[in-house]
């Protein structure tokens, strides 16, 4: 059986009376993509800001590779391995692609004993951060403004960000917002290449993406999981159907 990765057991987050989080559970298993989806509200935004420590749940438990991690901060969950991209771009777009990685590789592997060492002259966060810019197809594009890149460019550009603090897991809140097909095609194929070593929990409201990668799909409506399992078995869900998916599918 594929290794869990991370796992969610009943967690809860409320904004004031509003149950953002309603009792969520779920596995990230490696080399598999996650897809999680659901109207606008649902609470899939919140759910990853849980499993990335920037929220703390009211209720349940995380766990990494089997350890409980509830209550991490985020520099804690990154350094354990948990990677996150956000719904807008979030990247110095006044610095190079490659820049933009090693500064993120950097983050991973701090050095407080160079402190008179120039930062440029740091041989293994650049290494790092070109095996990120080549892993998302970015190799190429390294000397590159980040304000000069495409939509689609930056988004891959924060992909390689996230892959240059070394992740097992990745939380990608929507990666495909705003891109065409062609930009879509290359993201996709992307993900398919980086399943292999990790686990992928991808929100996303594309359907025709999500039903073309993914393993396994959670659905969620009002914080909570109304159905989730193989995609052909979701797709069929009268629940979902009634929910979110109507007639589209």
């Amino acid at each position: 059986m594929a290794e869990i990765l991370l796992a969610a057991k009943g967690l809860t987050h409320r904004f004031g009376g509003l149950v953002a989080v309603d009792r969520v559970s779920l596995e990230l298993k490696r080399g598999e993509i996650h897809a999680l989806i659901g109207t606008n509200g649902a609470g899939k935004s919140t759910l990853i800001d849980l499993l990335a420590g920037e929220l703390r749940p009211e209720a349940g438990t995380i766990f990494f590779r089997g350890a409980a991690i509830r209550g991490a901060r985020p520099e804690r969950t990154a350094q354990l391995g948990i990677g996150r991209t956000f719904q807008r771009s979030n990247v110095f777009l006044e610095f190079s692609a490659f820049e933009n990685c090693r500064l993120a590789a950097q983050a991973r592997l701090p050095r407080p004993w160079a402190v008179h060492e120039a930062a440029q002259r740091c041989r293994t966060s650049s290494e790092v951060a070109s095996r990120a810019l080549d892993a998302a197809g970015l190799a190429e594009r390294r000397d590159a403004l980040a304000s000069t890149l495409s939509h689609g460019e930056r988004r891959a550009l924060e992909i390689a960000m996230c892959l240059a603090t070394g992740p097992s897991v990745l939380l990608l809140d929507e990666p495909l917002a705003g891109m065409g097909a062609e930009e879509t095609a290359r993201v996709l194929d992307l993900l398919r290449a980086l399943r292999r070593e990790r686990a992928i929990l991808l929100v996303e409201h594309d359907m025709d993406a999500v039903f073309a990668v993914a393993d396994v799909i959670t659905v969620m409506a009002d914080g909570a999981v109304i159905a989730s399992g193989l995609p052909a078995v979701v797709r069929g869900d009268p629940a979902v159907r009634e929910a979110y998916l109507g007639d589209a599918v």
